[in-house]
């Protein structure tokens, strides 16, 4: 009885598997909880609707392509930035990326289009073991306020080819970034702590840098291969 007990729970398992019960969340898509808690998509994983390049009116000649539900970069070509078209002040931004062996990518936040050597913080991605940025030191290491400051020692990476999933959250001059589901870096815009990293980093000259601005977003551009999926914002209260 037992036995006939286990097969015919194996089968009801096995067929409601089968009708897409436990089917994983589809990719680029937002559920109805998402909906109402104030997430939108800025992917759709067919179009880049919401982006535009950086400095440019519209899409960038080069770069950037979708393929199978994914946006990535074309290594190897004369690439620009994508940018939002919208501005953000207090938002939580998730993501989720991957790199080639060897890559780097970023994500950057408060961008400004007046500041181009310098236009926003960058939240860096990158083969901490291989790119030679990465091997410099945390200041250049997946997660790190670029040159600025350093993430946690023990945040949890992933290898190169294995998706991680990143978050930024922006709330009043607070700035947490988010790697696999742990904060590992926590810093508040234009404190102390943040104008003695700009001092010491390659962005001292650059007026504002280290400040809370409303900007947009960006993907950067490196000429190595990095994918992005399921990208989305909420606006903070």
């Amino acid at each position: 009885m037992k036995r006939l007990r286990f097969h015919l729970l194996a089968g009801l398992v096995l067929a409601s598997a089968a009708s897409g019960l436990f089917a994983a969340p589809a990719e680029n898509q937002l559920t109805a909880e998402d909906k109402a808690a104030g997430w939108r998509l800025l992917f759709d994983g067919t179009t880049l609707a919401g982006w535009r390049g950086y400095g440019l009116p519209g899409l960038p000649a080069a770069g950037w392509e979708i393929r199978d539900g994914l946006l990535k970069t074309v290594p190897g070509v004369r690439g620009t930035e994508l940018i939002t078209t919208d501005k953000f002040t207090d938002f939580e931004f998730s993501w989720e990326w991957r790199i080639a062996e060897g890559g780097n990518n970023g994500v950057k936040y408060f961008v400004t289009e007046a500041r181009r050597s310098a236009p926003g913080h960058e939240y860096q991605m990158i083969d901490d073991a291989r790119h030679p940025d990465g091997r410099r030191g945390p200041l250049y290491q997946t997660a790190a306020f670029y040159d600025v400051l350093i993430p946690a020692a023990d945040k949890p990476l992933r290898q190169p080819g294995e998706w991680n999933v990143s978050r930024l959250v922006v709330r009043g001059n607070r700035v947490e970034h988010w790697l696999n589901g742990r904060n590992v870096l926590s810093y508040e815009a234009g404190s102390d702590e943040v104008k003695a990293g700009v001092a010491r980093s390659k962005f001292k000259d650059q007026p504002g840098f280290g400040d809370k601005i409303t900007g947009h977003l960006m993907l950067t551009y490196h000429a190595d291969e990095c994918w992005f999926r399921n990208l989305r914002i909420r606006e903070l209260k």
